[in-house]
């Protein structure tokens, strides 16, 4: 029974919106097909950014991209923030500093001061420790929660500790909508102002009692480091769930979130069907070729296959609907130079790219001067590409504006090759910078 039902609404839910009624949709196929059909252009409204997973290297990534979308006008266009993992981290930065949104068109007043040099901040720290720690304390061994809840408090008390349903939403800022993954049902759980849950489990009628704190660390608990996080709400709370399966107040009893990125890492899941302009910013991993070897490696290698061909097909299927028109947008990839959108311009080299910047880690740890500026030269260069060639045919308000680099100094190759020279590796167990003070807290 709880195969079939779940099959049933797997064949007629495009999106986490989208719940089966015979009563009012009794063509059954008929709605399958509408259901996966993204709506026809006249029927789209608004502007997403999509913020994808990646740690703090994404969140880096994505910040050079929010500079330079901020300096020509087009941030405060957006009207909904969709993110996964490392981008809800940014998200939830931004939702703090800039609680409420200047008039559509104009860049955000003091953006470097209020956003940028506090973020910096906060990815100075090595909040990937303490939590890992403190579940090595004799008390704390088999309590599997206690990384999860250690890194809500780090997040409440460094990074956003606001209430949800105090988030500020249109027409004053944008709708925030945190991505995580629901490990019982395997679909994209959102957290937002007014509701939390997804289709299948169903959503809270009331707003969540969450923080901003907490919905980041939802959608950004990767395992094996940290365990899922339980959502600690009664079966009775969900509604319009599509499971009707007799163990249904079992499964919801027990149902615990991952990592966003496991289930849809491009944070397009809620908006891919009704927006307008959709911009991806993508700072996840990219694939490597890898020679065969001895078998964990291997198994470890399965793991990534499945994961990449996902992606992949996100990917493949965005880029056909800008094509075909189906919406306006641009996809702005950490593993792309700026030679892959124009010749001529200012841009790290594509054996740089390929090689170093996109392969520096994606854990909490501590992250330096040099690697803060490279990552956001990056994502600022690839924004100010992707809006030359692919937003400026978008119904977008785009003001020209000259380039302000974020670190101007680190953009000749050779200097950034060695200072970046081993930031891909973790370094294990205590990281790069203090994280001691952080278990106290």
């Amino acid at each position: 029974m709880r195969e079939a039902a779940s099959e049933r609404a797997e064949s007629v839910a495009g999106h986490e919106d989208v719940a089966w009624d015979p009563a009012v949709a009794p063509d059954t196929t008929e709605h399958a097909r509408e259901a996966y059909l993204p709506k026809p252009r006249p029927e789209r409204h608004g502007v997403a950014l999509c913020l994808s997973g990646g740690g703090s290297r994404a969140a880096l990534f994505h910040l050079g991209v929010l500079r330079r979308l901020n300096e020509t006008g087009v941030l405060s266009q957006v009207t909904t923030i969709s993110s996964v993992s490392g981008g809800s981290i940014l998200a939830a930065h931004l939702a703090r500093t800039v609680p409420v949104w200047p008039a559509k068109g104009d860049p955000i007043p003091s953006f470097q001061e209020r956003v940028v040099h506090s973020f910096e901040a906060f990815v100075r720290k090595n909040l990937r420790t303490a939590p890992l720690a403190e579940r090595l304390l004799p008390w704390n061994l088999l309590r599997e929660r206690t990384q999860i809840d250690k890194l809500v408090r780090l997040f409440d008390r460094h990074l956003n500790g606001a209430r949800i349903e105090d988030l500020p939403g249109p027409p004053d800022a944008p709708r925030y909508v945190f991505c995580a993954t629901d490990n019982v049902f395997a679909t994209n759980w959102t957290i937002e102002r007014e509701r939390m849950g997804d289709y299948m489990a169903g959503y809270t009628r009331e707003p969540p009692q969450w923080t901003v704190g907490r919905a980041a660390a939802a959608s950004s608990c990767f395992p094996p480091l940290f365990d899922p996080m339980p959502i600690d709400v009664s079966p009775a709370d969900l509604s319009r769930g599509d499971y009707r399966g007799d163990d249904r107040d079992a499964l919801i009893r027990g149902l615990k979130l991952s990592d966003g990125g496991l289930y849809d890492n491009l944070a397009l899941e809620p908006v891919w069907n009704d927006h307008e302009v959709v911009i991806v910013s993508d700072g996840g991993a990219t694939f490597d070729p890898q020679a065969d070897s001895w078998l964990w490696p291997r198994l470890k290698r399965y793991s990534t296959l499945m994961g990449v061909q996902a992606t992949k097909i996100r990917k493949r299927w965005l880029i056909a609907s800008y094509a075909t028109q189906v919406m306006g947008g641009a996809y702005i990839g950490i593993g792309s130079p700026v030679a892959n959108y124009r010749t001529g311009g200012p841009g790290y080299p594509e054996k740089l790219v390929d090689e170093v910047v996109s392969e520096v880690r994606t854990d909490l740890d501590a992250f330096s001067r040099a690697e803060i500026g490279v990552l956001q030269n990056h994502g600022y260069l690839i924004a100010e590409a992707a809006l030359a060639k692919h937003l400026s045919r978008a119904p977008l308000k785009i003001t020209p504006a000259p380039l302000h680099l974020p670190a101007r100094e680190l953009m000749d190759p050779s200097i950034v090759r060695g200072l970046l020279a081993d930031s891909h590796r973790r370094k294990l167990p205590f990281g790069r910078g203090r994280w001691l003070p952080y278990v106290f807290e």
